[in-house]
């Protein structure tokens, strides 16, 4: 395995989830500016690690694979602590919804790996928009949360748009892979 500076990124990337999730933890006025910092760094790192393992061609297996688990990890620990903090069925709900598309997501993503078929279920454009706004709340969300302002309110207001479209692109992936998934399934019932 080659490091370079992308699964350096990467790494470090998942070296702030503890971080960040620590910050939300910690009982000190100001904690959450750390942890929506910390949060802030790991989007900057996202984009960038992936920006130039494309541009300087040292695209990875491991970075393909390490990339999403930095920020499933990232995503999905943030939100179990905003639900502690706000446990009120609305950001529950919605955390919830967003999780287990993430592991579904996730899962028919390895079975279409497995087949030979990765390339069916790719980043399209409505999980790009539910990253963005997904990503958005939640920032709003760390960053306002000793405060409960409308601030905040606008961060929960965007994570339940973000379960929505989380929803949909969670069918729009489900839609493009069933052909192959259906054709295996059948293959798997003759035998």
């Amino acid at each position: 395995m080659v490091m370079n500076l992308p699964t350096w990124l990467t790494l470090f990337r998942l070296a702030l989830v503890p971080v960040v999730i620590a910050a939300l933890l910690m009982p000190l006025a100001g904690a959450n500016v750390v942890a929506a910092a910390g949060f802030v760094i790991a989007m900057v790192t996202d984009w960038l690690d992936g920006y130039l393992a494309r541009r300087w061609d040292v695209e990875s297996d491991f970075g393909a694979f390490l990339d999403p688990v930095a920020d499933k990890l990232l995503v999905c620990s943030v939100l179990v602590v905003l639900v502690s903090r706000d446990p009120r069925i609305v950001v529950a709900l919605a955390a919830t919804v967003i999780i287990c598309r993430e592991l579904t997501v996730s899962a028919l993503r390895e079975w279409m790996a497995e087949l030979g078929q990765r390339g069916v279920v790719a980043v399209g454009a409505a999980g790009k928009y539910k990253t963005t706004i997904q990503m958005a709340a939640i920032l709003i969300m760390i960053f306002a949360l000793d405060l409960q302002n409308w601030l905040y309110d606008l961060g929960v207001g965007l994570l339940v748009l973000a379960a929505v479209l989380t929803i949909w692109s969670m069918v729009l992936y489900m839609r493009q892979a069933w052909p192959i998934l259906a054709g295996q399934v059948d293959r798997n019932a003759d035998r």
